[in-house]
């Protein structure tokens, strides 16, 4: 691994062609492929850029949706590798993309550490072979795409549904499959055991004879438990997890999966203690299931760990690298504030750039019934709002990918669909319920947003994409980390930022991670409370005060290893006494 970072991914189409962007400098980062028409749009963009022909892929066609991801994958494998071969064939001249590939990297790097030898190396012959070397040294950045597991709408032609193999994931899991790219799939949002089986029907999942594997899995998870059980789900069926992507549950860019109180540092503590226990016991399991597909392997591919949510400092990163030994990091919302990296469109950028703390919320505005990390001031919300005081509430449904309601109909319907929170408020209304219930009750149908149309708007905007009439409402889901950002920055100083060769914080107050997260926890506990303080019932009371105890245990941990490090104690040990004051201050019984 030449970086240790990486950039996930970000909504939609905020990252969609990230990789054109950061790749070529060694970077990897994640493309969503969720939604189909966003890749082709995408992939005509950039094939008529590059001056090549593009042929469409039309949805008569069969498995269009799998055939439209392939093709758009293979489109930015192969822009990408052009753009590499030109690195690689610079000389190294001050300022070109060469230089800049390893001016980039962090300085405990052995190439940036050989690179800067090089520069002090007289001209001539052996300057010569020593850059030669250097040039054979780099590698690209890699290409990898996510799916949301349980994102998996079912398909329909002509009423009749087509079949397990077209539902949504395993369409998209089929077109990566398919592409020439040699990367990696993070599954995140959930196991889906449909899913996950269907990843042993394609030979690039599996080792070949030196144990090498094309097609790499990772599991993004929010905890030691749910990652084994994973991991030995997909072992059983001879698939290796390559790496375990753990994320804040609440500290995140995105749809937010609180945990049981298990907080970020505990988490990691676990990890830290038994992943070689666990690499074991999954080698074993899986060696297992190879052989029985004549695959023979006698030692365990690897394995890593990374982290991701909330980071927001070099000196946060060093530490999650170093002292739980973690082999990576991510670095998501910031990365919206760096227009050659991310999408977003001028109007949005300056709101984010200017957001206060405030700005930024956790909400059950996904139509997944997932909590969501919002944007106040985002159109989209704009949008919202302003068709709830129409009393046209809701939107148009086009894409249909987060259809997943059946209360009123025979096929599933968004929750955020103008046809369902029609239906939905109409029931309300005829219930028995006292106009506060009701309002409340109405406000919550009402809260929905259209993801399909608004993850995609930037990046139409950014590129002057958008169709005659097509809504340009922008949704955009940073994690709360961004209010801490307030400005735009270059790829360069972003980078700069994270490997400590420079502050792009250093008059900025803000909390330590960890401490951050705790206190994100402890505000949902108090809203998870006021929520259920009319029908409390003991299973509840119950749930909440296990949950309380969960971080009350973290906040004692983090108070042993704050007082253990020497630096910047007194000022952490100082946050999480008053964070600690809050938590003890809540009744749950």
């Amino acid at each position: 691994m030449l970086h240790t970072f990486h950039i996930p991914v970000l909504g939609l189409g905020y990252s969609i062609d990230t990789p054109l962007k950061v790749a070529r400098y060694g970077i990897s980062s994640v493309v969503s492929i969720v939604d189909d028409e966003l890749t082709e749009r995408m992939r005509a963009y950039h094939t008529k850029k590059a001056g090549l022909e593009f042929v469409p892929i039309p949805k008569s066609q069969t498995d269009y949706r799998a055939r439209r991801i392939e093709a758009y994958l293979n489109l930015l494998n192969d822009l990408v590798a052009v753009q590499f071969g030109f690195i690689r064939q610079q000389k190294f001249d001050s300022g070109s993309d060469i230089c800049r590939y390893f001016e980039l990297l962090p300085d405990c790097s052995a190439l940036k550490q050989g690179y800067d030898l090089m520069l002090d190396y007289p001209e001539g012959t052996s300057r010569q072979v020593f850059q030669n070397r250097l040039r054979e040294a780099i590698r690209a950045g890699a290409i990898d795409v996510n799916i949301m597991a349980k994102v998996d709408k079912m398909n329909y032609l002509d009423d009749e549904f087509t079949g397990d193999a077209n539902t949504d994931a395993l369409a998209a899991l089929r077109g990566f499959a398919m592409s020439k790219l040699s990367s990696s799939v993070i599954l995140s949002a959930g196991m889906n055991p449909k899913l996950y089986t269907y990843i042993a029907s394609f030979n690039d999942f599996f080792p070949d004879e030196k144990g090498s594997i094309k097609k790499k899995i990772i599991l993004k998870v929010s905890d030691f438990r749910s990652a084994l059980i994973q991991a030995k789900f997909l072992a059983k069926k001879g698939l290796w997890v390559s790496e375990f992507r753990v994320e804040s549950g609440l500290n995140c860019g995105g749809h937010a999966f609180a945990t049981e109180g298990y907080l970020l540092g505990p988490i990691l503590e676990e990890f830290k203690a038994k992943r070689v226990a666990m690499r074991n016991e999954l080698f074993e399991i899986c060696q297992s299931a190879l052989q029985q597909k004549n695959i023979f392997i006698n030692i365990a591919p690897k394995q890593t760990i990374s982290v991701q949510g909330g980071i927001g400092t070099a000196h946060e990163n060093d530490f999650l690298l170093k002292y739980y030994g973690v082999d990576a990091t991510g670095w998501g919302s910031p990365f919206l504030l760096v227009p050659e990296a991310t999408n977003v469109d001028a109007t949005t950028l300056a709101q984010l750039a200017n957001a206060k703390d405030s700005d930024f919320y956790l909400s059950s505005a996904s139509p997944l019934g997932i909590l969501f990390n919002n944007f106040r001031n985002s159109s989209a919300e704009k949008q919202r709002q302003l068709r709830v005081e129409k009393g046209r509430p809701g939107s148009p449904c086009t894409k249909k990918y987060l259809c997943n309601n059946t209360e009123f109909t025979a096929q599933p319907i968004c929750t955020a669909s103008r046809e369902y929170q029609h239906l939905k408020i109409q029931s309300l209304q005829s219930s028995a319920l006292s106009n506060d219930e009701l309002r409340t009750q109405i406000d919550t149908v009402t809260e929905k947003i259209c993801l399909c149309e608004g993850l995609c708007s930037s990046a139409y905007l950014k590129y002057n994409m958008n169709k005659p009439k097509e809504n340009t409402a922008v949704a955009i889901c940073p994690g709360p980390n961004l209010a801490y950002f307030s400005d735009l920055y270059s790829l360069d100083e972003m980078v700069g930022h994270i490997y400590g060769k420079l502050d792009l914080l250093s008059e900025v107050e803000r909390p330590h991670i960890f401490i951050k997260e705790l206190n994100l926890y402890i505000d949902y506990l108090q809203k998870e409370l006021q929520q259920h303080l009319q029908h409390f019932s003991d299973k509840k009371r119950k749930q909440l005060g296990q949950f309380k105890q969960q971080l009350l245990e973290g906040a004692n941990y983090y108070r042993t290893l704050f007082t253990d490090l020497t630096e910047q104690a007194t000022e952490q040990l100082k946050e999480l006494g008053i964070s600690k004051s809050k938590l003890d201050a809540i009744i749950v019984d």
